[in-house]
């Protein structure tokens, strides 16, 4: 089993708790998903936030999935002007056979334009 990495994001709508808890949950589903990934897979995952995100953090909607055995941590994403607003971003350090190459790393909605060599 090698140690792989998958990177992913989502722009939210609105800063907003909740809507970052479905955001959020609905990134880390599709990365386990679409990697044939469990929880148990997860060997820790590391959440960036832009600066104008402020209502939660992004790894409190992994543990309300429940991954909460598994190291987490947020950061806040670099202030850049022009960057795209309102984005979690997602890496997440994990055990799989499949080769690199072959890693599914998922970028959801207008965040596909941040990545477009490597989003689904």
């Amino acid at each position: 089993m090698a140690v792989r990495a998958v990177r992913g994001a989502v722009q939210l709508e609105r800063d907003e708790a909740g809507h970052m808890d479905e955001q959020v949950a609905a990134l880390l589903t599709a990365i386990l998903e679409r990697n044939g990934l469990t929880v148990d897979d997860l060997i820790s995952i590391w959440f960036t936030a832009t600066p104008d995100l402020h209502s939660d953090f992004p790894a409190a909607a992994a543990r309300k999935l429940g991954i909460t055995d598994v190291p987490l941590i947020c950061a806040q994403e670099l202030d850049i002007e022009g960057a795209m607003p309102r984005v979690v971003r997602v890496l997440a350090h994990i055990e799989s056979d499949r080769p690199r190459a072959d890693i599914a790393h998922v970028y959801l909605g207008a965040a596909a334009a941040l990545r477009k060599d490597i989003a689904q």
